[in-house]
């Protein structure tokens, strides 16, 4: 078992808690660099890895990026994992370049880190995470779910060897961030999410029906800037992209917290409400990517998709205010 460690956000007065042995998977990016920072300014985190997959970035440049994050956080220990460079299914990867620059952290091009990536893929280094702790390492999905996918794969134990995955993924009943039917991640490898979906693992999924909900405003992120965050300078420079991009897309005067509200899901659930149902994902038509969950109002007279599949929490509702004051907290700590 993890050591204990002082839980001093997770806990009642300082209590002593378990640490969260913890992978992120994912695709650095801006708002992934967030998550990741807090994880490591997080002191019963225990984070065990970051595997590397496309999305925000392609995933050469998501690996550069990780490990860049590592070294600035002085976690240069962290193993980097390098994932697939492509979906399931093959083809050219999405890549939101248009959203976080052509570095994947805003343009600010920063220069290439010292430490190097590991021999092991990022399905390997889950698998074997996994397996050397069974029932205590909590995966969180902040990419297009190929890795995961390709560990569930890989080995048939992996899915009730993994204590939990947290995605940050889909739109359910609300609209999509590529198309009004599809959200990002789920749109970047529809495929693998619905492997993922299915595999029976203990599976939370945070959607951008919840994400969208919980925002910096602009006056947010001059306080970031001007606080004495241990990273809050990067961190703001690197949001004046996001930022302007939200502007055009959105009509947003600053940004929404994808992964940082999903990271939230790992070490504060009870700032949100779920509802338990089967997921499955359409990986053809005009909806690849839609996210459709069986909530279990009817009882059907016969099978479908949905049937025999072991169900997932979704988040469903969340506190704003709880949220957005752990992510100002985590990210203006000297």
């Amino acid at each position: 078992m993890a050591a204990p460690v002082n839980n001093s956000h997770g806990g009642v007065n300082g209590v002593i808690a378990e640490a969260h042995k913890l992978i992120i998977d994912t695709d650095p990016g801006i708002d992934d660099s967030m998550a990741i920072m807090m994880a490591f300014q997080t002191p019963e985190v225990d984070v065990l890895g970051l595997t590397s997959v496309f999305g925000n970035a392609a995933t050469e440049d998501a690996t550069r990026n990780a490990l860049l994050l590592c070294e600035i956080a002085g976690r240069e220990d962290v193993p980097v994992a390098e994932g697939s460079h492509e979906p399931l299914k093959g083809g050219r990867p999405r890549v939101a370049d248009f959203v976080h620059g052509k570095d994947g952290l805003g343009n600010l091009f920063l220069p290439d880190p010292k430490t190097k990536k590991i021999e092991k893929s990022a399905s390997e280094f889950l698998v074997d995470k996994v397996s050397e702790f069974p029932g205590e390492v909590t995966v969180l999905a902040l990419g297009p779910l190929t890795n995961v996918a390709l560990a569930v794969k890989r080995d048939s134990s992996f899915a009730s060897k993994v204590k939990r995955i947290v995605v940050l993924g889909g739109s359910f009943f609300a609209l999509g961030n590529v198309n009004p039917a599809a959200e990002a991640n789920i749109y970047g490898d529809p495929e693998a999410a619905d492997v993922v979906f299915t595999s029976g693992a203990n599976i939370v999924v945070v959607g951008i029906n919840i994400t969208t909900q919980v925002t910096l405003t602009d006056a947010d992120l001059l306080k970031l800037k001007e606080s004495k965050g241990k990273h809050a300078s990067l961190l703001s420079d690197m949001c004046k992209f996001y930022r302007d991009w939200h502007v055009k897309s959105d009509g947003l005067h600053g940004i929404f917290l994808h992964d940082p509200v999903s990271f939230v899901a790992v070490v504060r659930p009870e700032l949100f409400t779920y509802k338990k149902g089967v997921v499955r994902v359409e990986t053809q038509g005009i909806c690849v990517g839609h996210t459709l969950m069986d909530q279990g109002l009817k009882k059907w007279n016969t099978s479908n998709p949905w049937t025999d599949y072991s169900p997932v929490s979704v988040a469903w509702t969340v506190d704003i205010e709880g949220v957005l004051n752990y992510v100002r907290e985590v990210l203006m700590k000297p």
